[in-house]
């Protein structure tokens, strides 16, 4: 059984976010998803949606088998106790596959990183993109 894991902070779900783990997997026969921990968010502003409300939303999602929160302080922990052949990595996130998988390596985590190509590009396939529509909107009124 191939063990794929996706990470993401996941806020205000999207058809972006779908595609991605649509996508994410197609590479194995078990999806596990990886919500991050606002404690952890530190390359972009904080989410709108607190963590719990945003683990639940991607634990609904059919695509996905099992989904949790981060680690509060160790981004690899949780990978510890997962497992994965294949972490997933989207179009946009910041991280250097190949950093990324040396990284793993030099805690016994020997999973391949795979990027995520695929996205939409339509209004409404991003977070930031659906917030900045809502304000152009609240402007106008």
């Amino acid at each position: 059984m191939v063990r794929v894991l996706a990470t993401g902070t996941f806020d205000i779900l999207h058809p972006g976010h779908l595609l991605y783990l649509e996508e994410a997997k197609k590479l194995g026969d078990e999806l596990w998803v990886i919500v991050a921990r606002n404690s952890m968010i530190n390359h972009k502003s904080k989410p709108i949606l607190p963590e719990n409300q945003r683990l639940a939303m991607v634990s609904a999602l059919r695509v996905v088998d099992h989904a949790m929160l981060g680690d509060e302080h160790d981004m690899f922990k949780p990978l510890e106790e997962i497992h994965p052949d294949i972490v997933v990595l989207g179009h946009d996130q910041h991280f250097n596959a190949q950093e990324l998988e040396e990284k793993m390596v030099s805690r016994g985590i020997n999973a391949k990183v795979v990027r995520i190509i695929s996205y939409q590009a339509c209004s409404n396939c991003s977070t930031g993109s659906i917030i900045r529509s809502i304000l152009d909107r609240s402007n106008r009124s």
